[in-house]
């Protein structure tokens, strides 16, 4: 039997935006080794960060459907990681340098990218998280990844709901060999 009334000091917990399962369907949480978790809109991504206009123009060349050309806008995924405050020490390069990014897409799509790749010190890719595609404001749609270097659009990913920062144990952590990746000899 639930008691009512509010929850005793002992027992009440808060909420992170870890926790918590964003109610609307066009909200994605950012979460991982981060300060400062997220939970955004495409409304919010327009409003908090600068957005690149004219952003990226883009072919996709599919394989079924042959070329498809899109312009999107929105802020660099790099900026809003930033936000979040990467766990790593942004002083030393090769630390981060271990850090990845995996992204999720409500149609069940994913991929991952290295920090490195978005890093002005290493590839300073302009990738976005779009809040508009040609011209359409993706509101209802819901934020999409857009790597405009990607010839295929593999890892272009729609419907955005939720993005994961962190590292990935090296293999010698695991129980690997030291210098290389795969299981230590038994």
């Amino acid at each position: 039997m639930s008691r009512l009334g509010p929850p005793s000091r002992t027992t009440a917990v808060r909420p992170t935006p870890e926790d918590v399962v964003p109610p609307d369907p066009r909200r994605f949480l950012i979460r991982g080794q981060l300060r400062r978790p997220l939970a955004l809109t495409v409304a919010e991504l327009r409003e908090r960060w600068p957005q690149r206009r004219g952003g990226a123009e883009v072919v996709f060349d599919c394989a079924t459907n042959g070329p498809q050309h899109h312009t999107f806008e929105g802020p660099l995924l790099r900026e809003v990681i930033d936000a979040a405050g990467p766990a790593f020490d942004a002083r030393r390069r090769k630390d981060r340098s271990r850090y990845v990014l995996a992204v999720a897409g409500r149609d069940g799509h994913h991929t991952v990218l290295s920090w490195a790749e978005l890093d002005a010190d290493f590839g300073d890719a302009p990738i976005l998280l779009a809040t508009a595609m040609d011209g359409r404001a993706l509101d209802a749609a819901g934020s999409q990844l857009v790597v405009p270097s990607d010839r295929c659009g593999a890892r272009y990913i729609s419907a955005i709901t939720g993005i994961w920062f962190g590292t990935c144990a090296p293999p010698e952590a695991e129980g690997g060999r030291s210098g290389g990746p795969g299981p230590a000899a038994s």
